[in-house]
């Protein structure tokens, strides 16, 4: 008889409440701890990358560090050195170190 009251939603079994809170409690924690500030941060790097020009001192993902010297469709040529020219994606820009004035 019990089972035929819980089936139809009546009272006598526990309440699924607290548990529903307690799951969204923790998304929202890990959206703001960890999903939005990564998202920021990928904004800036994007408006970063966009906004390079020639002469830009900059570095890679892989360390190595170089002045803008032109670019192409998806990729950055960087001088390296007095001879020595690099082309890499602007994707592993990791950042401006100093502008050329």
């Amino acid at each position: 008889m019990d089972f035929i009251v819980f089936a139809a939603g009546g009272s006598g079994g526990p309440s699924q409440l607290p548990l529903l809170f307690i799951i969204l409690a923790t998304f929202a924690i890990f959206y703001f701890i960890l999903i939005r500030p990564q998202q920021r941060k990928q904004k800036d790097l994007q408006k970063m990358i966009e906004a390079l020009k020639k002469g830009d001192r900059v570095m890679t993902n892989g360390g190595i560090f170089g002045t803008v010297a032109g670019f192409k469709e998806n990729s950055v040529i960087l001088k390296v050195d007095d001879n020595t020219k690099i082309e890499v994606l602007k994707n592993a820009v990791a950042s401006v170190v100093a502008k050329k004035e």
